[in-house]
């Protein structure tokens, strides 16, 4: 009886934001080992699924690197790393588009049909949403350097991705971004979720990592934030509490608030219901980011 009780009150807890929520898009950044763990991902598909049968419209962007590499190992290829970023000349970028599509995109797509809701890929080998200038990135000492074809999301097709929205399909957008000259051009995925997110004024961008979300101290997971500011994130950047691999997520998420998104969150995607947790419940488990 208790345990029935207990789920009553978590419905009851859940109706309100299920009211506010419904009819608002809410972007999600699938990434990290949820993309490697197909039990985990199942599982995250299906609150995916629960948030639109309660109303909400789900945007999906997903990265796939950790497959990425796979595939170049598998191919004879060293991933050459500059500043953090994936030197992508074009046999790796033909190797990260089919990965991307074949090997994480279609079979998300495929998962969501399975359990019940239209979805759509959308990437460079189809329909493409994502457009990008070639990233431009300076030495210490002002010189260029080379990532080969490694782009910056410059403008999205909101247009599409809110029509599918409406008729009730769940887009799913590959990291991979259609250039002005008619190329192909990588793309950060944590980057471009947030400008997808702007792009639609979402209610949220949600993303999905391997942390709790902002740790004031990285070696400690019980040191993190529940709610944050721009100003706050600004100050812990300067502070040093916030690098490297967090940065593209908190930028992603400052896009987002700048493009008129009312909430960013960071939550950790290996806990099981994260996704309904942050956003149905009164405490949430991650780190909201707020304007």
């Amino acid at each position: 009886m208790e345990a029935a009780i207990q789920k009553a009150k978590a419905l009851v807890e859940a109706m309100e934001y299920i009211r506010r929520f419904r009819g608002r898009i809410v972007v999600v950044k699938l990434g990290g080992s949820i993309l490697d763990d197909e039990d985990l991902q199942k599982k995250l598909l299906v609150d995916v699924v629960f948030m639109t049968t309660v109303g909400m419209q789900p945007i999906l962007v997903h990265g796939g690197g950790k497959a990425i590499t796979r595939a170049m190992n598998e191919a004879g290829l060293e991933p050459v790393w500059v500043q953090g970023r994936r030197y992508t000349d074009a046999r790796t970028l033909t190797i990260a588009e089919h990965t991307l599509v074949n090997t994480v995109n279609t079979p998300i797509c495929e998962t969501l049909r399975n359990l019940g809701c239209p979805a759509m890929g959308l990437h460079s080998l189809g329909s493409c949403v994502l457009f990008a200038k070639p990233m431009q990135m300076t030495n210490e000492r002002g010189g260029k350097i080379d990532l080969g074809l490694v782009g910056r999301v410059s403008s999205v097709n909101g247009e599409l991705l809110k029509t599918l929205c409406d008729a009730g399909v769940i887009p799913v957008v590959a990291p991979v971004a259609c250039s002005k000259g008619g190329g192909k051009l990588n793309v950060n995925a944590d980057t471009a979720a947030g400008q997808v997110a702007a792009s639609v004024q979402a209610e949220k961008l949600v993303l999905l990592s391997d942390t709790h979300g902002i740790r004031m101290d990285r070696d400690n997971p019980d040191s993190w934030i529940s709610s944050v500011n721009e100003e706050q994130i600004t100050q812990m950047i300067k502070d040093g509490i916030i690098t490297e691999g967090m940065m593209p997520k908190v930028e992603a998420c400052l896009t987002a608030l700048d493009g008129g998104v009312k909430k960013a969150h960071i939550i950790d995607g290996r806990i099981e219901h994260s996704l309904l947790l942050e956003i149905y419940t009164d405490k949430g488990i991650g780190t909201q980011i707020v304007k």
